[in-house]
């Protein structure tokens, strides 16, 4: 199954870039912990057609076999801090693979880390095809499901354009457990969608804000399980700019912690083959019913 997309012009995800804040060249704050990790790391190079894409692998220090997570980077490549969460999470007991879609695509062949430029890399991203993208995904996913340390749960995660992409794959995949959307917007159709979808939005973010009511409206329609939360006091990219040092807003941080721990209680939900429940109060939740309008997290 294919689902069609229609990614943006170069020039509306440069006004992605500069929501997304700062980015690929500004992120050595993130290599440090990540060289510190003790968790395995390798990467891995998956053949699907006459493509191969690398993937960055994190294992967690576990004896039991665990459900695995795929990763799906922000416009700004698989940066050091996409690297970084995905250690984060494997920290939590999850195999976390982070495909680099920009495999191949960058100077000499190689990929994220190859380009000069936050612009260049940028510019790539927005080239992207769709259904690319999506077959990338799925040797990830097969990937991830027939891995030996792996149970064969297989949700994914995105970042701002990875958030789409996160949403936009449940469309096309089916037997995802759940999908993950940090401030991504979501598909023109979501009659497919077979997992359950958690999204993660900031209230200080109007662009993507004002895409969630109909994502509402049409899951609802649809009769999909979709559990949007917006968070108070946070902008686009909360979950990178929460742990920037260089951030100067309080309210991405409370919601990069509060955010951090709502997606582990999920993912621990389905590694437990519990119901998956994100612990949110009412007043946390965007209101399905009602006016139709992104509430504040921790809202009295």
């Amino acid at each position: 199954m294919k689902t069609k997309l229609r990614f943006p012009a170069f020039s509306v995800c440069w006004l992605l870039l500069l929501a997304c804040g700062i980015g690929l060249n500004a992120q050595d704050w993130a290599r440090t912990p990540l060289e510190a990790s003790p968790r395995h790391r390798e990467y891995v190079g998956l053949k699907h057609g006459s493509r191969t894409v690398q993937v960055f692998v994190v294992y967690p220090a576990i004896k039991d076999k665990a459900p695995a997570v795929i990763l799906i980077h922000e416009i700004f490549g698989l940066s050091d801090w996409a690297k970084e969460m995905a250690d984060e999470l494997a920290a939590q007991g999850f195999i976390v693979i982070a495909p680099d879609f920009l495999s191949g695509f960058g100077p000499n062949g190689g990929g994220s880390s190859e380009f000069a430029t936050q612009d260049a890399t940028v510019k790539a991203i927005s080239g992207l095809d769709a259904d690319a993208v999506n077959a990338d995904l799925d040797a990830a996913a097969d990937y991830a499901r027939h891995l030996p340390a792996a149970n064969g749960e297989v949700a994914t995660v995105g970042f701002c354009w990875g958030g789409g992409m996160a949403f936009s794959f449940a469309a096309h995949r089916r037997d995802l457990a759940a999908s993950f959307v940090f401030y991504g917007p979501g598909p023109a159709d979501v009659s497919t969608i077979n997992a359950p979808v958690y999204g993660f939005y900031a209230r200080n973010d109007a662009r993507i804000g004002a895409t969630v009511p109909a994502t509402i409206a049409a899951m609802k329609a649809a009769g999909k399980a979709y559990d949007p939360v917006s968070y108070d006091g946070a902008g686009h990219g909360f979950m990178r700019a929460g742990e920037d040092p260089g951030n100067g807003e309080a309210g991405n941080k409370t919601a990069r912690e509060q955010a951090f721990a709502r997606l582990v209680k999920l993912l621990k939900g389905m590694k437990s083959g519990r119901a998956l429940n994100s612990g949110a109060t009412p007043t946390d939740r965007v209101d399905r019913d009602a006016a139709l309008q992104p509430s504040c997290h921790g809202a009295s």
